[in-house]
């Protein structure tokens, strides 16, 4: 099969691709025969070295894939549309995936969406709603609401029964968080603390789902209702934060936070079936959905990662792999 090799870390020119092996599962795990596979913001710090991946994950980049089930399974037949969390080893032609870490892509739905289902919405339903506990007429704060992360979350909150405010960095971006029908606030021009205040009576937010950290937390904490929960997924402005403990304490706050990667299979199984339960109808339904930004075929995948480090996109970034292939 072809993949994607990354011989050293640094920028996207050190990918080049490369011919091997189709994997072999072991118990409980598939082989899918890849069609697309996400383009995400960890891949970018791992092909940079910034970012160290589990001793036990694959050395290929790529950790959501969607295609058809060429080894089987568990419930799952060969030809069988899925899309799946794995374990790295996304951005090749034939990628293995945990049998419970796989969803059958609904009716209608193309490879390049479902290529961009898995990471986004295990982390938005295991950080907004089982962490988060979001619940129907609250208040979601969503920071880099134009993010796969971010657009997932405005849709999934809404469709639930929750009401959304997100951030972005520009008008064009605060447009299309508004078009998915969250309010929207521009923090280059706006203080999101007192913007978010006036939205929602000052009330503040019931949850706060953010991937930025350094100098936003104390600002999460000004902005957060009573009883709020704030979720921090990632520190793109520093992990190290000084806050004023007190006013957490006097709402009752609570400052948390999870990884997805390092989830033990059970735990990302669990996920799973929440998702499997609770959302894939909604998939089905047309009431949420991935908004693919752009595709890339796999090999201008420098070209994706270029595009992604660019920040201009809205949703989701994807390669498309086995064009053309018998």
């Amino acid at each position: 099969m072809r993949y994607v090799d990354l011989p050293k870390p640094g920028g996207p020119e050190n990918f080049i691709l490369a011919e091997g092996p189709v994997p072999s599962p072991k118990a409980g795990e598939i082989v899918i025969r890849v069609e697309a596979a996400g383009v995400n913001r960890p891949d970018l710090m791992q092909r940079a070295g910034e970012y160290a991946p589990p001793a036990d994950a694959s050395s290929i980049l790529g950790l959501e894939v969607a295609g058809t089930v060429a080894v089987a399974s568990g419930k799952w037949k060969v030809g069988d549309r899925v899309c799946a969390l794995v374990h790295g080893g996304g951005y090749a032609e034939y990628s293995i995936a945990a049998e419970a870490q796989a969803l059958k892509i609904p009716e209608g739905i193309s490879m390049e969406e479902a290529g961009g289902f898995p990471e986004t919405y295990f982390t938005v339903w295991a950080n907004v709603f089982q962490i988060g506990r979001l619940s129907e007429g609250e208040w979601l704060l969503v920071h880099g609401g134009t993010s796969g992360i971010g657009t997932t979350a405005i849709q999934l909150a809404l469709a639930l029964g929750a009401k959304v405010i997100a951030t972005a960095g520009s008008d064009g971006k605060c447009e299309a968080i508004r078009a998915l029908g969250g309010e929207a606030i521009n923090y280059k021009t706006e203080d999101f603390v007192a913007e978010v205040k006036r939205i929602t009576g000052d009330k503040g937010a019931n949850v706060v789902l953010d991937m930025i950290g350094g100098p936003y937390t104390p600002k999460n904490i000004d902005c957060l209702a009573k009883d709020g929960r704030i979720v921090q997924i990632a520190t793109q402005q520093g992990p190290e934060v000084m806050v004023d403990l007190r006013k957490l304490m006097a709402k009752r706050g609570n400052l948390t936070g999870s990884l997805l990667r390092p989830r033990t299979g059970p735990e990302k199984a669990a996920i799973a079936k929440g998702l499997e339960e609770k959302v894939l109808p909604l998939w089905a339904a047309k009431k949420v959905k991935v908004l693919v930004d752009k595709t890339f075929p796999m090999e201008k995948v420098a070209d994706a990662h270029r595009y992604l480090e660019a920040g201009e996109h809205v949703g989701k970034v994807i390669l498309r792999v086995n064009e053309g292939q018998a």
